[in-house]
């Protein structure tokens, strides 16, 4: 169990990342790449990413095992900020201290079977990558980030629009939550797996473990591809983040709208779809659409099966937000057809 003390100082310091973070997001779909479990929710995904890759999960295995431990330098925060894009992050990774290199493979090495290098394996091979990275060699950086542009281009690149709208439809359900109760709220609604028994955050990990935030709060960090469990930093000193994974409908992920938008026509809909913008609950959305609750349940429901509305539930209500393609008909990307 994972248990993180949160003092009152800390409590006022919680907040939401404004957005996915572009490494997390990498190296955790690199996690479900390899993991046979999801197949329902993934199963898709990964069949068309490992259509696309080249290689790149050779490399990349090397320092990311299928479990346990992986180097914290992989996910850089710089300091607890904003996420960072795919750009910074590999700005931020590339400048990691030879001294942090060498400290995190030699434990990376500790928790995982020794990798072994033939003669003729030469200087590419993942074996030797971790044996230059625990020498403190900064140049083999210059080859691990290759390998995750590779890899991200292949597998988190093509449906990072998808990505983006899961995190925000959850960013706007923690976002109530802050505003009904306050971080208290907003802690006490975090998926099941995380439990708010203040002053202390439980929740499910792979080993026991206590995490003090010193007063330096709390970024919550919801991803896409992060799956069972959060996932926090080894390192203590590294400002805190909590990873945890979104709420999935169960459906296949990014799956293409099916027959039901043949029935998404009509002005009442449309009118529907507007209603809903940034995000509302149903009883919100029968007010703003002038409709019925039993009405707006039932428009809500099948713009939910066309793809174009994410549904969470919050309390005893539940929330709905716009998908990329339900905010592209909105921009006029695709037209809604006439009553």
């Amino acid at each position: 169990m994972l248990r993180i003390h949160v003092s009152g100082v800390d409590l006022s310091r919680v907040r939401m990342a404004t957005r996915p973070d572009a490494l997390w997001e990498t190296i955790l779909s690199f996690h479900r790449l390899r993991d046979r479990r999801g197949s329902t929710v993934f199963g898709k995904w990964r069949a068309e990413s490992r259509t696309r890759l080249n290689g790149e999960t050779r490399l990349l295995s090397a320092v990311v095992p299928l479990r346990g431990y992986f180097p914290d330098f992989l996910t850089p925060s710089e300091g607890g900020a904003d996420p960072l894009g795919l750009d910074a992050g590999m700005e931020a990774l590339r400048d990691t201290p030879a001294g942090r290199l060498h400290d995190e493979v030699a434990l990376l090495a500790l928790n995982r079977a020794p990798a072994h290098r033939s003669p003729a394996a030469g200087r590419s091979s993942p074996a030797a990558l971790l044996e230059a990275l625990a020498e403190g060699r900064t140049e083999p950086l210059g080859r691990l980030i290759s390998a995750l542009r590779g890899y991200h281009r292949a597998a988190v690149e093509p449906y990072w629009p998808h990505i983006q709208a899961s995190v925000e439809a959850d960013r706007a359900l923690r976002g109530r939550a802050l505003l009904d109760g306050g971080a208290d709220e907003l802690l006490a609604t975090l998926p099941p797996m995380i439990r708010w028994r203040a002053p202390v955050l439980e929740a499910d990990y792979p080993v026991d473990r206590d995490l003090h935030l010193d007063g330096r709060g709390l970024l919550l960090q919801p991803s896409f591809f992060c799956r069972g469990t959060p996932v926090v930093y080894r390192d203590p000193s590294l400002a805190p983040v909590l990873v945890y994974p979104v709420t999935h409908p169960g459906a296949p992920a990014f799956a293409e709208p099916g027959p039901w938008l043949g029935r998404l026509v009509g002005h009442t809909r449309s009118a529907v779809l507007k209603a809903i913008g940034d995000g509302c609950t149903t009883s919100e959305l029968a007010r703003r659409a002038g409709v019925s609750l039993a009405s707006a349940s039932q428009h809500a429901c099948v713009l939910r099966e066309a793809g174009l509305v994410l549904t969470l539930r919050h309390g005893s209500s539940v929330l709905h937000t716009l998908t990329p393609l339900g905010a592209s008909l909105l921009r006029g990307g695709a037209p809604l057809a006439p009553a």
